[in-house]
């Protein structure tokens, strides 16, 4: 009896044939086997499917818009074998159908877009070839993880003119983003003047109050004051001479001139309606 033996890396899987027919998944690890001493020998392959995940760049293909402009796209695939066995036996070179598939579902797409609709959004591209693709794909047993844009040429006066309306919008960007912050600053002036000028206005009504309050404090005060002395007099008339003694005395004084015989009481109040 001999013996053979199969080692299968780590990351991969073996499909394992005898006689042509499939038999068996092989595991990573060594894997050995036994022929019989007597009678037919076996003939054993093992072919081995990488599991990792990998890329697939489309380079370089040429497509016409919807409005008839030549563009060249490179796409990279991101992908990953899910079942080993579907991957090798419904189609005849798995990475070979992915680059067909990808190449003719970008076809589709691009053809159906116009210039300016592919040029807004690069990622609608990406987008619609991995969702058509892993439909695809997955019947042969593979899972397209996503899809990139990897270059997008245009013709050289295309992207002259390109450049030219970038440039344009890149300027008009600016002067919008200028204009916005000028309106920003010039509200917060305004605002901050309005602001200053509500502070000038409330200082000057506290002023305003306080003056009033004060006049308002000291007109009481005199009320109360001469309600005070007019109590007082009422109560002691001998107060009421001896303040018109007092005015006399200053009258006296000060050199001015009064009528002898007139009423000294009278004469006071006289000088007092004067004054």
């Amino acid at each position: 009896m001999t013996m053979k033996q199969i080692t299968v890396p780590q990351s991969f899987v073996a499909l394992l044939y005898e006689d042509g027919v499939f038999i068996n998944l092989l595991q990573p690890g060594m894997h050995k086997f036994r022929d019989k001493l007597f009678g037919p020998s076996v003939e054993r392959e093992a072919r081995l499917v990488d599991l990792r995940e990998r890329t697939l760049t489309l380079k370089g293909q040429e497509i016409l818009t919807a409005d008839k402009v030549a563009v060249r796209v490179s796409l990279l695939v991101y992908f990953r074998v899910k079942d080993p066995e579907a991957a090798l036996h419904n189609v005849a070179h798995y990475e070979e159908r992915i680059y067909e598939d990808v190449q003719l579902a970008a076809r589709r797409f691009l053809a159906s877009r116009s210039l300016e609709a592919i040029l807004g959004d690069r990622n609608e591209i990406s987008d619609a070839v991995r969702e058509v693709v892993s439909s695809q794909a997955a019947a042969y047993g593979v899972d397209i993880l996503r899809a990139e844009v990897k270059d997008l040429v245009f013709p050289g006066n295309l992207r002259e003119i390109m450049n030219q309306v970038l440039e344009t919008e890149r300027r008009a960007e600016a002067r919008l983003i200028q204009a916005r912050k000028d309106a920003e600053a010039q509200q917060i002036k305004t605002e901050a003047d309005a602001l200053d000028q509500r502070q000038r206005l409330e200082v000057e009504r506290e002023q305003i109050l306080s003056r009033a309050r004060a006049e308002q404090e000291a007109r009481q005060l005199r009320l109360e004051a001469e309600q005070r002395e007019a109590e007082a007099i009422a109560q002691r008339p001998d107060l009421m001479r001896l303040r018109e003694l007092a005015t006399l005395s200053e009258m006296a004084m000060s050199g001015a001139r009064f009528a002898v015989g007139l009423d000294a009481r009278r004469l006071v109040t006289m000088l007092s309606d004067k004054e």
